[in-house]
């Protein structure tokens, strides 16, 4: 397992994350911690939650269990220490968790109280926030994104208020990082811009979606996470598990999250088929196992500080976290970069 920094710290994290959004509906707490425990002894060091999890499906009467399970596993195995742990808090709109008000100091210092006691730590390693208020292209809206209703100084204004509301629990030692998520390259530019002029909390990262099939942060995200030392942490690198094969052929296993939401938020339709069945047949065809020819592939983006894997069973864990040790060779990425130019943007 490799290490990247996060960000211009000194914290460490392991290139595959943890990621939890299942914990609580399609996976029982035993569950989490069998996962948790099998992913320390692989050496990933670091896991993602956020308060709203689990969101397979989201519902009102699960928000905060995800970080229950974990809180429980701290309090059981007492390995707090070894673990670089993040969660969010949420953006406006979820009706379930705060009424769905829109992020502000307030909330913030709220939602992260609610977290710290679930999670039955003092501190969080990197706290970041789950979709801004001004709204954003992700969750399948870049076919509609228009940002012209956006107020430049509102804006400004509300990062400088909440990075001074940050500053002031990492000045209590309740957060230690901040980072971003489901941001743009404008919005994190002015959270770099605020924080240098006025002396506030600089982000170290950005998890936004990223995956063989959805590559946006390539472009104006890829030079400003080089030019400013910001990585990555990519989540759905499988296109919500279109990218494992398990849905080859239409299937729908059962439990799978197609059973329970078959368009997969959007992501699974006419466009994006074709482009699951190329990579599909690809890694097949170079006697590689599909899903991890998928995370192989994010772990050699250079803007990469740690790919956020989800996992429903042990089996697909061990699958998902033996990516870390695939390299592709020239063949297999030459391939890959065709049937991108061919599908470049499938959902």
């Amino acid at each position: 397992m490799k290490y990247h920094h996060l960000g211009q710290t000194d914290v460490s994290v392991s290139q595959i994350c943890l990621g939890s959004m299942t914990w609580g509906s399609q996976n029982t707490q035993a569950e989490a911690h069998q996962q948790i425990d099998y992913a320390l002894d692989q050496g990933v060091n670091f896991i993602d939650t956020a308060e709203m999890y689990p969101t397979t499906p989201a519902a009102a009467k699960t928000v905060g269990r995800t970080e229950e399970y974990i809180g429980s596993w701290f309090a059981k195995t007492g390995k707090r220490d070894q673990i670089v742990l993040a969660t969010k808090v949420t953006g406006e709109g979820l009706k379930w968790v705060q009424q769905g008000i829109p992020i502000s100091p307030e909330k913030i210092q709220k939602s992260l109280d609610g977290s710290l006691q679930r999670l039955q730590t003092d501190y969080v390693d990197l706290y970041q926030l789950h979709w801004p208020n001004r709204g954003s292209y992700h969750f399948r809206q870049n076919w509609q994104y228009d940002p012209t209703t956006q107020n430049r100084e509102e804006t400004r204004d509300h990062i400088r208020a909440v990075l001074n509301a940050l500053k002031t629990l990492i000045d209590a030692g309740k957060i230690r990082h901040i980072g971003l998520s489901n941001e743009t390259c404008w919005g994190a530019s002015q959270f770099l811009d605020i924080a240098a002029a006025e002396g506030l909390p600089r982000v170290v990262s950005i998890q936004n979606e990223y995956s063989l099939m959805y590559r946006t942060f390539d472009l104006d995200l890829a030079e400003l996470a080089h030019n400013e030392q910001i990585g990555l942490l990519a989540y759905s690198p499988l296109s919500a598990g279109m990218l494992s094969g398990k849905y080859f052929g239409g299937r729908i296993p059962e439990g799978s999250r197609r059973a329970l939401n078959k368009d997969l938020f959007r992501r699974y339709n006419a466009h994006s088929i074709p482009a699951v069945d190329a990579y599909t047949k690809l890694a097949q065809e170079h006697g590689i196992d599909p899903s991890q020819m998928a995370l192989a592939f994010c772990l050699t983006r250079p803007f990469m500080a740690s790919v956020i894997i989800g996992a429903t069973t042990m089996a697909q864990l061990q699958t998902d976290i033996e990516a870390a040790e695939l390299t592709l060779n020239d063949d297999v990425m030459a391939d890959i970069a065709k049937i991108y130019r061919k599908y470049p943007m499938p959902f």
